[in-house]
């Protein structure tokens, strides 16, 4: 979906995914599975809603990017 993203979260995407394989492909996050829940789920397809935050909107994804990068830079820092 246009301006939309994996969440760039690498160990986040990591637990969805194992719930994505848990699940057969259905949405981790919803109880019921049938046609609508598959990834990517019928409510994100017509909304734009990614109840399990795989996928999130670009303006959030570039700020996790920034919080990310921050983060490692903080960490690259300390280690000198």
């Amino acid at each position: 979906m246009k301006n939309y993203r994996i969440n760039p979260d690498k160990k986040y995407v990591s637990v969805i995914m194992e719930g994505l394989q848990k699940k057969d492909g259905h949405c981790p996050c919803r109880v019921n599975v049938d046609d609508t829940t598959l990834c990517p789920c019928d409510e994100f397809i017509k909304d734009g809603i990614c109840k399990c935050k795989l996928y999130i909107p670009m303006e959030e994804a570039e700020e996790k990017l920034r919080k990310i990068k921050d983060k490692e830079k903080e960490h690259g820092d300390s280690l000198k």
